[in-house]
Parts: structure tokens; C-alpha cells; sequence
């Protein structure tokens, strides 16, 4: 069972998720499968199957949070001392230099990672060109969509 790195605002997001499907959305589900089983015959009863899928769903994804906070490998880039470099947990402002667009990015672990939220992924391309970065630095990023070109305006560890 290999360890991931998360960071602290992603494991407390995990956590507070689990309590979430633990205590409100699973009482949800089994007072939706109780009520659909007073409806009569189980076999064609749409809302009963429903039910015990969702259920189904809900409880894996708990199986899921449990093995994720099992393995995790919590890194608080708060308690380091930041001397411009690129880590995880990172936030980088990044300026791209082939558009002018001004950006922000936090590094962060697989499980933690959504591009809407501008929290990527320290092993997806552009995660992978920043590491290891100084504030200033001049990189370039092949991604999927071509090679871009950014100067890290900043480091933060936040």
C-alpha cells in the first residue's frame, strides 16, 4: 500500500466528505429503501432499485475516501519555510508568455486535483514542469494541447 500525497486542505475536504455520506447521506438512503419497500413487490419496484444503487454508490465511494485517508501522506507546505521553489503543495502564479494570461495553480495530489478549481496534479504535465521551479524561472510545458511557455511570477506556500 504505497502512500499519496495530499495536502492538508485535501485531507480535511476527504474527511468532511466522509462524514457527509456516513451521517446524512446514508440515512437518506436507507430511509428511501425503507419507504420503497413499503411500496410492495421488490421486483418491478423502479424507486427500490434506485435506491440500492445509490446505496451502492455512496458506500463505495466511503470504501474509496477510507483507502485514500489510509494511505495518506499529508504534506503542509505551511509549516516550511518558502524560499521560492516549487513543491507540492505549492500555489504558483504563472504568466503565459505566449498569451499574457495571468494564472494561479495550486500543486496538489491525484485525488485532490480539479483544473476548475485551478488545483492540478503534480505528475500531469504542467504539474511536472513546475516542480522543482524558482519564482522567476522561464518554463517550458509540452501539454497535450502543444508547448506553452510561462514565467513563475510567484511561489507561495499557502
Amino acid at each position: 500500500m504505497d502512500k499519496e500525497p495530499i495536502t492538508a486542505d485535501g485531507l480535511e475536504s476527504l474527511k468532511e466528505e466522509l462524514i457527509f455520506l456516513k451521517e446524512k447521506k446514508r440515512p437518506q438512503i436507507v430511509a428511501a429503501i425503507s419507504e420503497a419497500r413499503s411500496h410492495g413487490d421488490l421486483k418491478e419496484n423502479a424507486e427500490y432499485h434506485a435506491a440500492k444503487e445509490e446505496q451502492s454508490h455512496n458506500e463505495g465511494r466511503i470504501t474509496e475516501i477510507n483507502d485514500i485517508i489510509a494511505r495518506a501522506n499529508v504534506i503542509d507546505v505551511t509549516k516550511m519555510s518558502n524560499d521560492g521553489k516549487v513543491i507540492f503543495g505549492s500555489t504558483v502564479d504563472l504568466e503565459n508568455l505566449d498569451t499574457g494570461e495571468k494564472i494561479t495553480y495550486k500543486i496538489v495530489g491525484k485525488d485532490e486535483a480539479d483544473l476548475q478549481k485551478k488545483l492540478i496534479f503534480f505528475q500531469s504535465p504542467i504539474g511536472r514542469g513546475l516542480i522543482g521551479k524558482n519564482k522567476n524561472d522561464l518554463v517550458e510545458i509540452k501539454t497535450p494541447a502543444g508547448v506553452k511557455n510561462f514565467e513563475i511570477k510567484d511561489v507561495k506556500y499557502v
